[in-house]
């Protein structure tokens, strides 16, 4: 699993003129499933992405987690970040998983940290043409692949 992690003042994610999901403080979550991904890449990146601590502390120090500010999620499935630009000037989006695998994958992810943080996050629609309107604070963004958790 690949995600673009995103510290936002807020976020929405709109489908046919209708705002889906809108958060205030928090992440704005780009997740994108290959078929190497497992239950453990989701449990991983859970954990990793509620503990990464990128909110400001009392003293101006990004040393807070999502967790100890009590933020939001806005998670919108994005199959473009397996994009590979190697051949030719027209990305492939081969690793990136079918809907069959992809569907499951992202519904466990939304499942896991919406446990994580105790509280509902917002989701786009899978495989929806959605708008999604963000206001980066910082700009703090932070890309994670499961799939090299050294990098």
């Amino acid at each position: 699993m690949r995600v673009v992690v995103q510290r936002v003042s807020s976020a929405s994610v709109t489908i046919n003129g209708t705002v889906k999901s809108s958060i205030e403080k928090g992440l704005l979550i780009l997740l994108g499933i290959e078929d190497a991904d497992t239950d453990e890449d989701i449990d991983w990146l859970v954990k990793k992405i509620c503990q990464l601590r990128i909110f400001d502390d009392e003293s101006g120090v990004m040393n807070k987690s999502l967790e100890e500010v009590n933020g939001d999620a806005l998670v919108v499935s994005q199959f473009t970040l397996h994009a590979s630009t190697k051949k030719g000037n027209r990305p492939s989006y081969i690793r990136a998983s079918k809907p069959d695998i992809a569907i499951p994958m992202y519904e466990k992810f939304l499942k896991a940290i919406d446990a994580k943080l105790g509280k509902p996050v917002g989701s786009g629609e899978f495989g929806a043409d959605m708008k999604v309107n963000l206001l980066n604070d910082g700009p703090v963004t932070i890309i994670i692949d499961s799939q090299n958790k050294d990098f």
